[in-house]
């Protein structure tokens, strides 16, 4: 293999990018950091430097294609490796011209990750998605044989909250064999300035937010606005209850969130079933994901701000979608309305989970007053969910319309 160029890598990976000393590597830190993209560089130059066979996981298997699939792709082209190696995208495989592979798979389905052999490095994005037991699974399956060297498995994450199990697991207890590799916005040197001046406006708008989601630090959260149980959702058990669906516009800087669930208005309880949440979402993309989802002929309620996008939608072929009808205190008179709710969440939902996680109330900067105000941050799925949930708050809905739709998104 031909010498390494300093170019395409960030300082801080360069300095690790031959290191193997470490059997687990967390790669952590705030958003634009660049912790993904370091991360599979150093997996993609280790499996053309010798045959590995590499298992890329998400929590859920459908985000895989817009995210870490596109990424390595990207990187192995980046690498002039066009013509060195042959992807399967119905399966979500990579294999390399020396014989390495790369095997993309989805945490919703682990029967199937129970029956691959001879992994010998392991890649989690999003490793707070998961849980911890999914975690011991994953090690369990890092047996690659006597003859391999260094085995590895490699998670990155942005620190969401203390309450999640990666911070007690590996920074109040730090584990042997474990190298922690922290970075933040200011250690990517290829990130746009437009990017970088939306997180610097957060030093300002919300400290706390700032210092969790641009300088990638825990931080002991504010009063919490829900409470929520997290489980997994049988379609059998819900799907003779009404439907809702909701959607919260994005782009650049913020997802695009569509959200799926089912209300209990006799027992007072509300099932989220299934998101679908993406940054950089056109409004034909997002109509061609609700019809690839099923959920074309569906009621779906939208953010009112976005009337022009909500008439694009409808035109590819959504034909119920329509404005929720926001009002002054409409965000106050959802999260009212939510709270009188036994809130459940299926586990195949780990964006709203995480919204849940960090979702709180504003305090009063002269008082130290809790404030009836939520802050504005982690909140497209939550948006979502009170968007979709608005008829069932006006009583303006047909309570016994509940379609027998395919389980979550």
């Amino acid at each position: 293999m031909k010498a390494l160029k300093k170019e395409p890598f960030n300082n801080w990976v360069w300095d690790i990018i031959d290191d193997y000393s470490c059997g687990t590597e967390v790669y952590y830190g705030g958003a634009g950091s660049g912790k993904s993209v370091g991360a599979i560089q150093k997996a993609v130059l280790k499996a053309c430097n010798s045959k590995r066979r590499i298992l890329v996981i998400r929590k859920v298997q459908r985000t895989i294609k817009e995210s870490i699939w596109h990424l390595t792709i990207e990187l192995l082209n980046q690498a002039g490796l066009s013509k060195s190696y042959k992807s399967n995208k119905s399966d979500f495989t990579i294999a390399l011209s020396n014989g390495s592979e790369f095997i993309f798979k989805g945490l919703d389905d682990p029967e199937k990750i129970k029956s691959i052999d001879g992994i010998t490095d392991i890649v989690v994005e999003e490793a707070t998605d998961i849980t911890l037991e999914d975690f011991t699974q994953l090690n369990l399956r890092l047996r690659p044989g006597e003859e391999v060297d260094y085995p590895q498995i490699y998670l990155m994450f942005n620190p969401v909250s203390k309450v999640n199990w990666v911070y007690p697991y590996f920074f109040v207890n730090p584990v042997d064999d474990c190298k922690i590799i922290k970075t933040n916005y200011k250690n990517n040197r290829f990130l746009r300035r437009s990017y970088i001046d939306y997180l610097n406006t957060m030093a300002d708008k919300n400290p706390a937010y700032y210092k969790i989601y641009a300088l990638g630090e825990f931080a002991t959260l504010d009063k919490l606005i829900f409470r929520y149980t997290k489980r997994i959702i049988p379609h059998e058990e819900v799907k003779e209850l009404p439907l809702f669906n909701g959607l919260d516009f994005g782009y650049v800087n913020d997802p695009s969130a569509f959200i799926n669930g089912r209300i209990d208005l006799v027992n007072k309880k509300i099932y989220v079933t299934g998101e679908y949440v993406r940054k950089g979402m056109l409004n034909d993309e997002i109509a061609n994901v609700i019809i690839d989802l099923g959920y074309s002929k569906e009621v779906i309620n939208a953010d009112s701000a976005e009337q022009k996008s909500i008439a694009e939608i409808k035109r590819k072929g959504v034909a119920r979608i329509k404005p929720a009808r926001k009002g002054p205190d409409s965000v106050i008179n959802g999260i009212q309305f939510i709270q009188q709710y036994e809130l459940v969440v299926d586990e195949r939902c780990p964006k709203i989970t995480e919204e849940l996680d960090n979702y709180t109330w504003k305090k009063d900067k002269k008082s130290g007053e809790y404030i009836n105000k939520p802050v504005d941050m982690f909140n497209h799925c939550l948006d979502a969910l009170r968007y979709g949930l608005e008829p069932y708050m006006t009583g303006k809905t047909n309570k016994l319309e509940a379609r027998n739709k395919p389980f979550g998104l």
